[in-house]
């Protein structure tokens, strides 16, 4: 039996990968909000959608659906607003009696996770949350790998992603860091939840940059050594990206060679709601050791260190 979804922050740049997942899961979106009004990609998905820009009358229409018949009642509410708002939203589902999915951050401050975790329970429901990459062909792969190895030896690791961004990054809820949670916060905490599932707990945590549209540092996990770069800055791309005018770069060298994961990506969202829907999907237990991670990133003073620094991060302090 298919079911309904409710969706917020519709207009945004990741709620299509959600659109694509509900129809391709043979499921119905009913209800969408949104303050801003360019909400025309649904209807490469879905026509018959009650779409609203004030969140109030979102409530109300959704409150009607709940008190009518059984098939109009929402089942799952999927949550693809700015981060600030992630916890509201998902209490709004527990509110209504449906299951959450939502983007990541699931929120931006761990403490955040402890209400959560009481409303699920006191309200009997689920909230997931996004972890693509632990879906990723080959990234279980690699988990099941190093994690039947001895404890001891540590792998050497390079961590770079630069995904281009204009001006406008700085000026939207992105760059305000209460709203985001910043850099390390917006587009590391996949990465970063990665690592930590996949070679263990936090031991050691440096920070060597911390700028707005750049941030790198060393980690040490139980059996891994891990120097990372995150950067929006275009100046920082390598040389072969702008002669290709390619405006990403994602690295994983680990011990000196490169992981090839960068197929594969756009289908993990509906993998992600296949596992949801079948009861598998991520929660809050799941996504907390890298919540935790990316905030005492954003609390630890900076210290650059040569010796432990990330190749990229270097020339900002060799040149």
């Amino acid at each position: 039996m298919s079911k309904n979804f409710a969706i917020t922050g519709v207009a945004g740049y990741i709620a299509p990968r959600h659109l694509k997942a509900i129809k391709d899961t043979g499921n119905n979106l009913v209800a969408a909000f949104d303050p801003h009004d360019s909400v025309g990609v649904m209807d490469s998905y879905f026509y018959d959608v009650a779409y609203f820009k004030e969140f109030e009358r979102f409530d109300r229409h959704i409150q009607k659906r709940r008190r009518g018949l059984e098939e109009e009642k929402i089942h799952y509410v999927s949550i693809c607003s700015p981060n600030y708002v992630h916890d509201a939203h998902v209490y709004f589902a527990m509110r209504i009696g449906a299951d959450a999915i939502c983007e990541k951050p699931l929120v931006i401050n761990p403490w955040n996770c402890d209400f959560l975790e009481e409303m699920e329970a006191e309200r009997g429901r689920k909230i997931n949350t996004i972890l693509q990459l632990r879906l990723h062909p080959a990234v279980k792969a690699l988990k099941e790998q190093y994690s039947s190895e001895p404890k001891g030896a540590k792998h050497e690791i390079d961590l770079t992603y630069i995904t281009s961004r204009g001006k406008w990054y700085l000026y939207s809820w992105k760059g305000d860091f209460t709203k985001s949670g910043g850099l390390v916060t917006n587009i590391g905490v996949h990465f970063f939840d990665m690592l930590t599932w996949m070679f263990g707990s936090v031991e050691r945590n440096v920070v060597h940059v911390d700028k707005r549209t750049k941030s790198s540092g060393y980690l040490e996990l139980e059996r891994a050594k891990i120097r990372w770069f995150l950067s929006i800055d275009n100046e920082d791309l390598p040389k072969e990206c702008h002669k290709e005018k390619k405006t990403t770069f994602r690295s994983i060298l680990i011990d000196g060679k490169e992981v090839e994961f960068s197929g594969g990506f756009t289908d993990l969202h509906t993998e992600s709601y296949k596992e949801i829907l079948a009861g598998r999907g991520f929660g809050i237990k799941d996504c907390k050791p890298s919540i935790q991670l990316v905030h005492d990133i954003r609390m630890a003073d900076v210290k650059p260190d040569i010796e432990t620094m990330h190749p990229f991060a270097k020339k900002y302090f060799t040149e």
